[in-house]
């Protein structure tokens, strides 16, 4: 059939309702929409100079509009209008006037404007539809032509138990960068360059985890105020990467792209799993804009309030929750990660608020369509998977409660380890747990130390350096009056707020550094660097810089930690070549056969002694030294033959003064090689230093890792 548009004619064939979205053949596009409740679809065609051309859709199959429209191919910038019912009463938000973005777009084109023509209702009357076109206002999606040369490129595959993640803003780690250049600070192409490829591979890391690159919008309030939304927690589009990260523009060169990114840390060794939010969308409360979902299928794509359909059940904090309770929704995010995973070559997801997605009718739902949907998915469930897990719902907090495969970002960890090292009396008994896997959360559901992946610092919150420096939040840049951001922060300023020029304020905040990052690296689970930490990056206390697009959260690489840097890395590597730090099995604490009576798993308190049943419910105990024995592990390599390591006794002492303690004789070991110790800047003593079992002292607020020495057992003479 021929549809008539503002124009020119435009020939429309039927077209297939599979697979959706927006699919070239070669010699003509095929659109494909789902919307349950639509009465009438208009694809909205837009010419270089933006004439608009509409379209009807005249084919409906199984509540899916599609049409093929010949001659179209990649580049065509398109959206959809959606006619129907509205009455914001009964959940209804159709209104034509309202370009809407195809969810399965695989590249948007151009940049959310603030105007009132945003919003679907009458500001005066939101009863009634606006009937202003958002056209001008809104972004529109781009027909892509998805090829490009992998050259055999494939998924990583790293274990779990190998891993560093590095969780990094692609905009933030290069725009500062001196040797990246200009034109490419910021962009995809900035994070594949060698320099910033360099950096992480001298660190150590093995994966990059990236805050949210599905296309995203900046909020209204946020516009308003002058300001943007810079992580990226606000997705429109679940299927394109971000635009504004590239630097060959936003005509489909985005996701090429994109996948030259994957392509160049792929042969570093690194891979790439992504931050990604399908909790909520950007169109937020019920006073939101009207860009997508909300007029495509309020009802179909939006969990409603049953008492209130005009409003939204929010569990996420942001206005509104997507409904994965719904086939079509969690079509579309299984399709989606799907396509990041086959299509873009991505390693694995970080999911936000994750408790969000599991639930049914109220409750978290450990069985809910989601997670058996993913877990027999012959492509999401073999890459990683990571829960945040909690929302701000009732019974949110789920720490501990993902199922296998799952993996989860311990907040318990990071708790646990801020309170040590603020100075907070806790003993050491949760410290214990935290320090070898978390054994308490994820052992009984058969899931591996590696179901931890622990952090102390992450985009949200201080950095590391401010986690040190400040003891309040200081956030009044984001407009807020200083009232968002978290309040109860589990940190000590070392005694002075802000920035100090006192000598000792200064070496002891510097140690601070030293021993979270200590503790976080030597501690069994999948370690989880912030970007930024290792140089000493700090934020000027602000710990919810998520609207500044600016130097307060861009890495400075203009200031950095040389020390640090090098602190890091060689705690990395004492990790990455020790297989006793990284276990792939809880311990035991089970006596090693053939040891003469060492165990994998042994506690030891200051005095030399084995820690005893009311030691573990002191909460004055501040000392502690955790023994693992590298020829007790319970691993094999590739050919079945048992892993043997160096065994190692690492002491953590968050007590202010100094503190003498005994390191254990045989059969533990017959000296020790302090391999690192927070009291240097770079972790290395100024010499080599073997120490032999006996006394000897730790330094105030403190972390020693000393690899156990041996004496060689005499080879017996032949008769």
């Amino acid at each position: 059939m021929t549809a008539s548009t503002t124009g020119r004619q435009v020939e429309v064939w039927p077209g297939v309702p599979a697979p959706l979205g927006a699919h070239w053949d070669g010699t003509g596009t095929n659109f494909a929409l789902w919307s349950a409740g639509g009465t009438a679809v208009d694809l909205c065609l837009f010419d270089p100079d933006g004439t608009e051309h509409r379209q009807r859709l005249q084919e409906t199959t199984h509540q899916v509009w599609h049409g093929r429209v010949p001659g179209v191919g990649p580049g065509q910038r398109y959206g959809y209008r959606v006619h129907g019912h509205f009455d914001p009463a009964v959940g209804a938000r159709y209104n034509p006037a309202k370009l809407l973005l195809d969810p399965y777009t695989r590249a948007v084109d151009g940049e959310l404007r603030l105007d009132e023509a945003l919003f679907g209702f009458d500001r005066r009357d939101p009863g009634q539809p606006d009937p202003t076109d958002s056209a001008p206002f809104v972004p529109r999606g781009v027909v892509v032509h998805d090829s490009f040369p992998w050259d055999g490129d494939q998924l990583l595959r790293t274990p779990w138990s190998d891993t560093v993640v590095y969780e990094v803003h692609v905009k933030g780690a290069t725009m500062t960068h001196p040797d990246v250049p200009p034109a490419l600070r910021g962009t995809y192409a900035g994070l594949a360059h060698p320099a910033f490829v360099e950096h992480l591979v001298s660190l150590g890391v093995t994966a990059v985890e990236l805050l949210p690159v599905h296309h995203f919008v900046s909020e209204p309030h946020l516009l308003r105020r002058g300001l943007t939304n810079y992580w990226g927690y606000n997705t429109l589009g679940y299927f394109a990467p971000h635009a504004a990260y590239s630097s060959v523009g936003s005509g489909g060169g985005q996701v090429t792209e994109f996948k030259a990114m994957v392509k160049a840390l792929h042969a570093a060794g690194i891979e790439v799993i992504l931050d990604v939010v399908y909790n909520h969308t950007a169109e937020g409360d019920h006073t939101g804009p009207t860009l997508s979902f909300r007029g495509l299928d309020n009802g179909g794509y939006y969990r409603l309030n049953g008492e209130d359909p005009s409003r939204y059940t929010d569990y996420t904090g942001c206005g509104n929750t997507l409904d994965v309770r719904r086939p079509p929704v969690l079509a579309l995010l299984m399709d989606s990660l799907r396509y990041w995973v086959t299509e873009m070559h991505v390693d694995g997801f970080r999911f936000d608020l994750a408790s969000a997605l599991a639930r049914s009718m109220h409750d978290v739902d450990r069985l809910s369509a989601f997670f058996d949907v993913v877990h027999q998915d012959p492509v999401v469930s073999t890459v990683k998977l990571i829960a945040e897990p909690w929302d701000v719902g009732e019974g949110g907090y789920q720490v501990g409660n993902f199922p296998p495969p799952w993996t989860e970002w311990n907040g318990k960890y990071r708790d646990t380890v801020r309170d040590v090292w603020s100075g907070a009396k806790v003993g050491v008994r949760d410290l214990a747990y935290r320090l070898t896997g978390s054994s308490d959360l994820y052992r009984s559901d058969g899931r591996r130390p590696f179901a931890s992946v622990n952090f102390v610092t992450a985009h949200d919150g201080f950095p590391m350096a401010d986690l040190v420096t400040y003891q309040e939040k200081h956030n009044e840049a984001n407009g807020e009056d200083n009232r968002d951001g978290e309040s109860h922060n589990r940190n000590w300023n070392c005694g002075v707020e802000g920035p100090s020029d006192d000598p000792a304020v200064v070496e002891l905040r510097a140690r601070q550094v030293r021993n979270h990052l200590a503790t976080l690296l030597l501690s069994t689970g999948v370690p989880m660097l912030t970007a930024g930490d290792e140089l000493g990056r700090t934020q000027g206390g602000n710990n919810n810089a998520y609207c500044q697009d600016n130097e307060v959260s861009w890495l400075d690489w203009a200031a950095i930690d040389a020390d640090l840097w090098s602190f890091v890395s060689h705690a990395v590597g004492l990790r990455r070549n020790s297989p006793v730090l990284r276990q792939e099995a809880f311990f035991e604490g089970s006596e090693v056969p053939g040891s003469g009576g060492t165990r994998d798993l042994a506690w030891f308190a200051p005095g030399g002694e084995q820690l005893t049943s009311s030691d573990w419910f002191d909460n004055e105990l501040q000392t502690v030294g955790m023994y693992l024995d590298g020829r007790g592990l319970r691993l094999r390599d590739q050919r079945g033959r048992p892993v043997v390591d160096d065994s190692w006794l690492i002491w953590l002492h968050a007590g202010a003064d100094p503190v003498d303690v005994v390191l254990p004789g045989a059969p533990w070991g017959d000296g020790y090689e302090l391999a690192l110790a927070t009291e240097y800047a770079t972790g290395l003593p100024p010499r080599p230093t073997a120490l032999p079992p006996g006394p000897t002292q730790l330094p105030g607020r403190s972390v020693w890792a000393l690899r156990v020495l041996r004496t060689p057992e005499p080879v017996p003479h032949a008769e």
